[in-house]
């Protein structure tokens, strides 16, 4: 595959792909004169620094590199490839994460404490501030020929998403968006949601979406909270015309915490997500127990409302039941129909919501009218039938 234009840098799952991202016009000189600059000014120039920069200027990287690397000398740089393959060590993560930097010379990789982006304001340089939210970050903006410190925004940032997992919390049915078919390890994390959401007995369905927007979600009223899965780039989602809340799948781990703790740090590729997971199930040795209350049926507060609500609990025998047994708890809706028998929906989050609408639809009224008599339809083509009579 041949990808034009600006691109994440995901790792693929299937095919290789050749990235064509473009050339955009920089004044190197007044790039590096200004980054030093800041730098001065912050006493961040002896640091051990990380430069990053949007795809559409790594054509000039190594200028850049060049006249920066006298003032400051650790200063690391990782390339990024034009080439990539499916499942290749060389790839493993976007450019704009900060897993494993390495210089150009010999010298090993040091932990740095500032971070240079090249590059305007976008869902690189968001994302870049909420992975990177203990690092000073300085950004030089090649349109506008400016600099500014990108930190003060990380604190809001973080807010708002706090925020998001706290209305997380208080739902009981989630809808796993599938925005990507390409990233590595959709799938297993993919499974991995459907598991964790099982085990804190939630109800969960899956969605595969194409461009996320309002009144496509909003058609699943009976989902009270969405967890996308896709890019790093897209998975942070700040619009306020969705009704329900979006959170990514590091969120919802936190969410699904009886006593959640959030120490600044925040995951977005999905690798890290899946093997931070599995060192914590084997540092426990049985994981559910602590999302267990101890009494089930006593409420939980809930700080966006600020007030007591009951939880609803699905999958309360098997984490994966089998739809053709019959449920054999207390917690299966039970519906009676026009004939007065009864059916049971086991862990039905739509038939319950149904049962608390006010409107349910147009009446089917079965068994209460007469059936009507056929009578002999129209024959022909649109264009003139049997029983027209033009001239």
């Amino acid at each position: 595959m041949v990808h034009y234009g600006h691109a994440c840098m995901s790792q693929t799952s299937r095919l290789p792909v050749i990235y064509v991202f473009g050339k955009k016009d920089i004044d190197v000189d007044d790039c590096v004169e200004k980054l030093l600059s800041t730098l001065k000014e912050s006493s961040d120039e002896a640091q051990t620094i990380l430069l990053r920069m949007d795809v559409a200027y790594t054509h000039r990287a190594d200028d850049i590199v060049s006249k920066l690397r006298p003032s400051i000398p650790h200063l690391l740089y990782n390339p990024i490839p034009t080439i990539a393959y499916p499942n290749s060590p060389s790839h493993t993560s976007p450019p704009n994460t900060t897993s494993n930097p390495e210089t150009n010379g010999n010298t090993p990789a040091q932990p740095y404490q500032t971070i240079l982006y090249i590059g305007g304001e976008n869902l690189s340089l968001t994302n870049l501030l909420m992975t990177n939210s203990s690092c000073q970050v300085h950004s030089y903006d090649p349109s506008t020929q400016s600099t500014r410190l990108e930190s003060a925004r990380v604190n809001k940032l973080l807010m708002r998403r706090y925020a998001t997992v706290q209305k997380a919390r208080d739902a009981d049915v989630f809808g796993i968006l599938v925005g990507t078919l390409g990233v590595a390890s959709y799938l297993p994390l993919i499974s991995h949601l459907r598991t964790m959401l099982a085990k804190s007995h939630k109800k969960s369905y899956t969605i595969s979406v194409g461009k996320l927007n309002p009144a496509k979600l909003a058609n699943f009223m009976e989902i009270e909270c969405f967890v996308l899965v896709a890019c790093p780039e897209n998975s942070v989602i700040e619009a306020r015309e969705f009704l329900q809340p979006i959170v990514t799948p590091y969120e919802l781990g936190i969410a699904l915490q009886s006593e959640p703790q959030w120490t600044g740090e925040y995951v977005l590729d999905f690798k890290n997500i899946l093997d931070s997971e599995s060192n914590s199930q084997q540092d426990t040795n049985n994981p559910n127990e602590e999302n267990k209350p101890d009494d089930l049926d006593e409420p939980i507060f809930s700080l966006t409302t600020g007030k007591y609500r009951h939880a609803k609990r699905y999958h309360n025998t098997d984490p994966d039941p089998d739809p053709t047994s019959p449920p054999s708890t207390s917690d299966a809706i039970i519906l009676r129909n026009q004939d007065n028998a009864l059916s049971v929906m086991p862990d039905s989050a739509a038939g319950h919501f149904l049962q608390e609408r006010s409107w349910k639809g147009l009446e089917t009224r079965l068994g209460e009218d007469a059936p009507g008599v056929l009578e002999q339809g129209r024959s022909g083509i649109a264009r003139g039938y049997g029983d027209d009579h033009r001239v």
